[in-house]
């Protein structure tokens, strides 16, 4: 028995609660088949084979540890497109030349961005794609955001920066009519916030600007329809009991107003989806 397939075999046996899926993934040769797999298993949670004659991967996880999902986005942020997710720009350039398959019908997608499932309509695709446009955006706040929960000032004015040059090069020429008006309208304040908050490392100081940060990119947020799903919470002690809001990834409560104060202080009020 060939020791790759041998190894495998030791994978998907470690694996408890084990569920097994295919995928589509594209790629071109063993090397692909390398990087997709290591890409895509981890020795408790998940183990990937992927066959580079007919593209599939077959996925098997721990089902009460990951999903498919999850190990898909993993693949695609190493390089690889596949039937869920489409691999950052920045990620397939850096593949070998070897490596680079050929991403027929598919529009370029930007660093940090993830590009429409291909069982799409064209329709679907265009509005994923205008989605799409504020993925550095989100990367940048959600880093601030965790900065805030941590009580770290110089990294919540390091990632303040980051979003204000995230903010500068939305291409706001791919928005549709509605999604750019709304943009304009709330870019201003997203800026201004985001320059306050980089400009200091007093965490009370970004924590004011930070509320006002959060209400303009919830008003954005719905007008882009995000992909992936958005929770937008609430502080109700926040500001002399008048409370504050922020969005996040995660449904679980991190509040970044108090930190490990009352680090679990709040409630969701909306899901953005």
């Amino acid at each position: 028995m060939p020791v790759l397939v041998l190894v495998s075999l030791q994978l998907h046996a470690q694996i408890k609660n084990s569920q097994s899926v295919t995928a589509k993934v594209s790629g071109n040769c063993g090397m692909c088949q390398k990087a997709i797999e290591t890409a895509g298993s981890d020795k408790k949670d998940a183990a990937v084979t992927w066959d580079k004659e007919t593209g599939i991967a077959t996925i098997t996880y721990d089902a009460e540890r990951t999903t498919p999902d999850a190990i898909l986005k993993k693949i695609a942020l190493a390089g690889y497109d596949n039937e869920k997710y489409l691999a950052p720009l920045d990620a397939y350039n850096r593949l070998p030349g070897c490596c680079r398959y050929e991403r027929s019908g598919l529009a370029a997608v930007k660093q940090g961005e993830t590009a429409p499932t291909e069982h799409n309509s064209k329709a679907g695709m265009e509005k994923q794609g205008e989605d799409t446009l504020l993925g550095p955006v989100y990367t940048a706040y959600f880093l601030l955001k965790d900065a805030l929960v941590s009580s770290d000032g110089v990294a919540a004015a390091t990632a303040a920066a980051q979003l204000t040059k995230a903010l500068e090069a939305v291409p706001m020429d791919k928005m549709q009519h509605g999604a750019h008006m709304v943009w304009m309208k709330n870019l201003p304040a997203l800026k201004e916030d985001a320059a306050h908050i980089a400009d200091t490392n007093d965490v009370n100081h970004q924590r004011d600007h930070f509320v006002t940060l959060s209400g303009a990119l919830y008003v954005v947020a719905k007008a882009f329809e995000p992909e992936g799903t958005l929770y937008y919470q609430h502080c109700p002690m926040y500001n002399d009991g008048k409370g504050a809001n922020w969005l996040s990834r995660d449904k679980e409560i991190r509040n970044p107003y108090y930190g490990a104060k009352m680090l679990s202080c709040g409630k969701t009020v909306e899901t953005l989806q």
